[in-house]
């Protein structure tokens, strides 16, 4: 199992529209991939700009398979509301 850990700056006025154009483009194309597993979404308690995606693949393989142009797909379908982010990943070592 592997996380990919993204964080978002996104301004408290735009947070809403944003949520829901990533939920609409991002959301629905990730679950259309092999190995998919789940996707979260958190606002930093600290600072409510931050928000994080947590999203669950089975193997880094079936991540890193999506092709690039599809990705640029969802990108540009995501207009204005697009944004960089801040990537981590962890691979899970041990489950309880």
């Amino acid at each position: 199992m592997v996380v990919e850990f993204l964080t978002f700056d996104v301004p408290l006025s735009e947070k809403s529209e944003w949520l829901r154009t990533e939920e609409e483009h991002w959301s629905r194309f990730l679950e259309q991939q092999s190995g998919f597993v789940g996707k979260q979404m958190w606002e930093d308690a600290a600072d409510p700009t931050a928000v994080h995606a947590v999203i669950w693949w089975e193997s880094l393989e079936h991540w890193h398979a999506i092709p690039q142009a599809e990705l640029a797909e969802v990108m540009e379908a995501m207009g204005e509301h697009e944004r960089d982010a801040s990537l981590s990943t962890f691979k899970m070592i041990r489950d309880c």
